[in-house]
């Protein structure tokens, strides 16, 4: 059996993703005392929904922090893939919590525009901005390891929206104090819970889509297919799995069809050449194949259908 795996640590890169986690978490613990005080102070639902969205940051950014400490366990007997999912458990957990948020910041806002009240809006003003300031600094240090991993993209979502919220925050406080408009207020609560739930779904399918290991959606099976049978010893690759173990690493498991009984140290080459072609080409950094003669297996079908053992 070939086994191929072309994966890297980058135990120093974690540790900086870890540092600057921890900092985002401290920022969003200040920004939530201020606006719940505030909130109270000022009477504004939309500086207490901030406050409510920080602290779900905060939570978020937690669990992101620890889910990121997880993964980079090394694997053991009894965790032979180690604890690579933590952190698509934990995209998983933020994005639907960010829908939950939003759910819970239309029915408060509703509730609002027929019961509109007074706010205090310069103050309202002052906490939104400094709510804006620090998310985006938390924004700027996670950013980086957002592009790569769905975890922290999770985390920059929520640190998204609430700076989006805080916007809205001090639009809300704007219009108060020119115009005396209470419903402002009440109205951008509603959009920014609309925009949650849009920017969160995204991140729910691509979960789900690893943690029930579909194939990446970026890949072709048949045009895989077809790069493996250019080599003229091979005569079809069938059974085979493909599937993302977590952002970074791709799995490939399949049974190689050989035209012809050669040297096992022939085969060893072939699926060497194999190794390389799928890192190179198509990105799958962990290959385990099964070289057999042709017509070893009765059913040969690219994706077989497990069946089920009768007794």
């Amino acid at each position: 059996m070939g086994k191929g795996n072309h994966g890297h640590a980058h135990h120093d890169h974690g540790d900086l993703k870890g540092r600057n986690l921890g900092i985002a978490i401290l920022l969003n613990i200040g920004i939530t005392v201020a606006q719940v005080i505030g909130g109270f102070m000022s009477g504004s639902l939309a500086l207490l929904s901030d406050a409510m969205h920080n602290f779900s940051d905060v939570l978020a950014l937690i669990i992101s922090w620890f889910a990121s400490k997880l993964s980079s366990r090394k694997q053991t007997a009894k965790q032979t893939f180690g604890y690579k999912r933590a952190e698509i458990l934990a995209a998983l957990f933020n994005s639907i919590s960010l829908a939950v948020i939003a759910f819970f910041l239309l029915k408060e806002a509703v509730q609002r525009i027929s019961e509109p009240q007074e706010i205090e809006s310069g103050l309202v003003m002052i906490l939104g901005g400094l709510s804006i300031l620090l998310n985006l600094l938390s924004m700027l240090l996670v950013k980086k390891d957002a592009k790569d991993n769905i975890n922290m993209r999770s985390a920059y979502l929520h640190l998204l929206s609430d700076m989006i919220s805080s916007v809205a925050v001090v639009l809300g406080g704007l219009a108060m104090y020119l115009w005396e408009i209470s419903w402002v207020d009440s109205v951008l609560s509603i959009l920014i819970a609309l925009y949650l739930v849009y920017s969160s779904w995204g991140l729910v399918k691509e979960s789900i889509r690893i943690l029930m290991q579909f194939a990446p959606v970026h890949l072709n099976l048949d045009e895989i297919l077809l790069k493996v049978k250019e080599l003229e010893e091979i005569e079809n690759m069938h059974h085979v799995h493909l599937w993302q173990l977590d952002d970074n690493q791709i799995n490939l498991e399949a049974h190689i069809s050989f035209r012809n009984d050669i040297n096992l140290s022939e085969v060893s080459k072939v699926l060497h050449k194999l190794e390389h072609m799928f890192h190179d080409e198509f990105e799958i950094n962990h290959v385990t194949l099964q070289p057999e003669i042709n017509g070893f297996c009765e059913d040969e079908s690219v994706v077989s259908q497990e069946r089920k053992h009768t007794h």
